[in-house]
C-alpha cells in the first residue's frame, strides 16, 4: 500500500511547514514552493496535512 501526495501551488504559501513536520523529508521547498520530492516514501501520517493553514496538500492511498 502506497500513497499519493500531492501539493496545489496556487494554495501554497512556502511557508515550510509540511516540510519541517514530515517524519520521512518528502518535502522539499522549491521556487518558494513545496513539492513533493520522494512521495513514495511517504508514511500516510498526514503530519503534514494538519500544519497546512491552507489546505494546499492531499494525501491520499494508491
Amino acid at each position: 500500500m502506497g500513497y499519493s501526495v500531492s501539493v496545489d501551488a496556487d494554495k501554497c504559501v512556502g511557508c515550510g511547514e509540511c516540510v519541517d513536520i514530515c517524519p520521512v523529508s518528502i518535502y522539499e521547498l522549491v521556487d518558494g514552493k513545496s513539492e513533493p520530492k520522494t512521495p513514495d516514501e511517504c508514511l500516510g501520517c498526514e503530519s503534514c496535512t494538519g500544519v497546512c493553514e491552507h489546505d494546499a496538500i492531499t494525501i491520499t492511498e494508491a
